[in-house]
């Protein structure tokens, strides 16, 4: 008689395996870790566990391939939420200097709380306000204390006002102190192997918060150590105008000349690429996350999604920080990219699949992962989501329920499961420690608004 597996999630409307495989009915099962078997109704194997997605949509769990979860303790901010890009980080800077390791550990349990309750499985997060040591171990321990599947990306930032820069000294580091930290941290916690819960990346904050020394220093230490690299690029005016006048280039030209056109990389934004700039992107594999709900509030335009991924760029999807989208809700950055594409390109330009396959093997190819999850194929990460919309959003929604997703909303996670392990049961994250997390964010986000 054959071993039952551990999990099986079983009744679905329609499981979605991945971008060419949909089954009405389906079912899939789990077994250490690992998607085991997908089938239609009827042929299901015994399970130690089982769930119902009964008239549910199931995907792969979606991934975030861009994100500052510290921020969370900011969100909204009167004084900076109607300045631009240059002027909000200006604003919120000083209050940022404040951030320590409590104050990181219980912005990340909530954030990725928040991240499991919007569909979401994976995520990296870009923290590159160093006031402090050890606020990126502090990450790493909440996603371990979670579960979570998480890419911590050491970000750094080493040109001050003093410097010619944006941010204050207290925020930033020298050079010596973000590579060795750098270092610290991928032999610390980067964990290289298959299924892997926890990487590490590295992440220079943008062009005009780093020299070109550290940019070029960090390219050869993520080459010597095989791990991936992450920056803003492209994501302002006022950055083109920086670039030409400190650099004498534009933000691509010097991002090439610092040695990261590579498919080691990803980028956040990437507004602004001339069309040449973009083709050059293309021809190196250069990742592009891509964050709606933050391009629209900032009013700085938005990537070229449909071209991009027409000259072959992976192109993920990020919900950007915490204090300019203020939520961390994929499904709503997943159903921003559909809005956008349609509103820049017109009605054939993006589906409501276009926008779930950015959101799953889009955003995995960004983070190096596409063989591995953003797809339910037997092998990959047993990551994935059981979606609820209530009965009255969805009244008359009855011939395409992947459409019916995106469309009618608001839709949340039913269920979220993160390598086998359920998550988020009955639209609730399972999280003991969630509710003494959200009370010392509250005390911590007060102190820091000089609210307390």
């Amino acid at each position: 008689m054959p071993t039952a597996v551990e999990l099986l999630v079983r009744d679905a409307e329609l499981l979605v395996v991945d971008g060419a495989r949909e089954i009405p009915g389906g079912w899939v099962a789990v077994d250490g870790g690992r998607v085991t078997a997908v089938g239609a109704a009827g042929t299901e194997p015994e399970a130690r566990t089982t769930l119902s997605a009964a008239g549910r949509l199931v995907t792969p769990g979606l991934i975030n391939t861009h994100h500052h979860i510290y921020q969370n303790l900011t969100r909204s901010y009167a004084p900076a939420v109607n300045g631009t890009l240059f002027d909000w980080l200006t604003t919120l800077y000083p209050l940022w200097a404040a951030l320590d390791e409590e104050a990181a550990y219980v912005s990340a349990y909530v954030g990725m709380a928040e991240l499991l309750m919007g569909g979401c499985t994976t995520s990296s997060d870009h923290l590159y306000v160093h006031p402090r040591p050890g606020l990126v171990d502090a990450e790493i321990r909440a996603a371990r204390d979670i579960g979570f599947r998480f890419h911590a990306t050491r970000g750094s930032m080493t040109r001050s006002v003093e410097d010619g820069g944006l941010p204050p000294r207290s925020v930033t580091q020298t050079e010596d102190e973000v590579l060795a930290d750098s270092e610290r941290l991928i032999k610390t916690h980067h964990d290289p192997r298959p299924g892997a819960l926890i990487r590490v990346a590295l992440a220079p904050c943008s062009p005009f918060s780093v020299t070109r020394e550290l940019m070029t220093a960090t390219a050869e230490l993520a080459e010597r150590h095989d791990v991936r690299l992450h920056t803003h690029l492209a994501e302002d005016h006022d950055e083109d105008t920086y670039c030409l006048e400190t650099y004498g280039c534009r933000p691509v030209e010097y991002f090439e000349a610092a040695g990261w056109m590579s498919d080691r990389t990803w980028v956040a934004h990437c507004i602004y690429p001339n069309d040449a700039e973009l083709r050059r992107l293309a021809a190196a594999g250069v990742g592009v996350a891509h964050c709606p709900s933050s391009n629209m509030l900032i009013g700085g335009g938005t990537a070229r999604v449909k071209e991009m991924r027409e000259l072959g760029l992976p192109v993920g999807i990020g919900c950007d920080g915490s204090a300019s989208t203020d939520h961390a809700s994929l499904w709503m950055e997943t159903r921003g990219a559909l809005l956008l594409g349609r509103y820049r390109g017109g009605p054939g330009a993006m589906t409501a699949r276009d926008a779930l396959d950015i959101a799953t093997r889009g955003s995995a190819r960004c983070l190096g992962r596409a063989d591995e999850i953003g797809h339910l194929r037997p092998g990959a990460c047993a990551d994935l989501v059981v979606w609820d919309l209530h009965e009255v959003a969805l009244a008359g929604a009855l011939s395409d329920p992947v459409e019916a997703w995106l469309r009618c909303g608001p839709a949340r996670a039913w269920t979220t499961v993160v390598a086998g392990r359920v998550l988020v049961d009955r639209g609730e994250p399972v999280l003991p420690g969630l509710r003494d997390a959200l009370t010392d964010h509250g005390r911590i986000a007060r102190r820091m608004q000089a609210m307390a």
